[in-house]
């Protein structure tokens, strides 16, 4: 057991960077898609009674998939089966999306003060995240935690998304760290500790809605519940 610890704390030593994923991670997305959703109906589902706007909310929440369904697919199936008193379409949806999601963004809990704990032990931080350009700045704004990045890679800025080595790759190469000096940090199983893994760094795994895969060739270095259990790891 005591070497085990050791082995722990001299991995530590060496960890010189830390990268994180957004969605679901640093922004609560679960509060963010269910308070869009809210106002998503009020404004274009009015004529809806409280229990049916209700069953609304929650079928989009579901259909959604925890935000892992393509977007163009999902607007045109709410546009078919939402109970529109008006047809509106998927590019209709879909401008509205782009104008109000970004505006829901809320932090998970404990993400400023993790934030501040590793800038001040001096780490490097960098986060990468899976959309579009200007949705996930928006986020990033909206949070206010843009100042605590050394390098931020959206996706559709590179052409590369995860789970694609190439862009934790990328990440590394601008922070000037290598794979064994990093730690990823993120909820989902194979976009993040997958992924990373097989980049070549180890994974702290947030436990949020997605159930482990055990057919994965990688596993989690250490899995968390709470942003905050992270002081206890670094």
């Amino acid at each position: 057991m005591n070497a085990h610890l050791r082995r722990i704390n001299l991995d530590m030593k060496d960890v010189q960077a830390l990268l994180f994923d957004l969605d679901n991670t640093l922004m609560d997305r679960d509060y963010t898609f269910r308070s869009f959703s809210t106002q998503f109906v009020q404004d274009l589902l009015g004529h809806l009674e409280s229990t049916a706007a209700q069953q609304v909310i929650e079928e989009m929440i579901l259909r959604d998939a925890d935000g892992y369904r393509d977007k163009d697919g999902y607007f045109e199936e709410l546009s078919q089966v939402l109970p529109w008193q008006s047809p509106v379409s998927a590019a209709d949806i879909r401008i509205y999306y782009d104008e109000h999601y970004a505006g829901h963004g809320a932090a998970m809990r404990h993400a400023e003060t993790i934030l501040n704990y590793c800038r001040e032990r001096g780490y490097r931080l960098g986060l990468v995240t899976n959309g579009k350009i200007d949705i996930q700045h928006a986020k990033i704004d909206l949070l206010g935690i843009r100042q605590h990045f050394n390098v931020i890679v959206i996706s559709a800025e590179e052409g590369i998304s995860k789970p694609d080595s190439e862009i934790y790759g990328l990440a590394l190469e601008r922070m000037g760290v290598d794979a064994d000096h990093t730690v990823f940090i993120g909820d989902h199983p194979i976009n993040d500790i997958w992924g990373a893994g097989k980049a070549g760094m180890k994974g702290i795994w947030l436990q949020r809605n997605h159930q482990w895969d055990d057919n994965l060739d990688v596993v989690p270095w250490k899995t968390i519940r709470e942003l905050d259990e992270l002081k206890d790891i670094l």
